[in-house]
């Protein structure tokens, strides 16, 4: 992962850990030591009101996650209903596009894996794909 890139989970009930994604925590992926993901702790509520994913009628928080860039400019979210859990995979893919994205100036397709190619962004090319 790119140093400077942040895969924020809120999460009311952690309490500032820092956890390595494992295959205990997702089973269909492959260990990635390097990889660790920050928990917290919004006791206040103020970081869920803040992102606005804080539920004011009961009080807690909905699971999120946010991709926050290096400007911080978050690039990337989305919000889970509570009942469902998170596809690590997924946002493990949508963090390497957006850095691919970054990094060269092309989109990246539905679908998109590392090793494939971007698609070239031009005006000219509007309705044409």
């Amino acid at each position: 992962m790119t140093a400077g890139w942040w895969v924020r989970w809120l999460c009311v009930q952690c309490h500032g850990y820092k956890v390595p994604v494992t295959p205990a925590i997702s089973p269909s992926i492959k260990p990635i030591s390097s990889m660790i993901v920050s928990l917290l702790s919004d006791r206040t509520q103020e970081i869920s009101w803040t992102y606005e994913v804080l539920d004011e009628e009961t009080g807690a928080a909905y699971r999120a996650t946010f991709i926050i860039s290096p400007q911080s400019r978050i690039e990337y979210y989305c919000v889970y209903p509570r009942e469902v859990g998170r596809n690590v995979d997924e946002i493990i893919r949508v963090l390497q596009a957006v850095q691919f994205a970054a990094a060269t100036g092309e989109g990246v397709p539905a679908g998109w894996h590392p090793g494939q190619p971007g698609i070239k962004i031009e005006f000219d090319q509007a309705g044409t794909i």
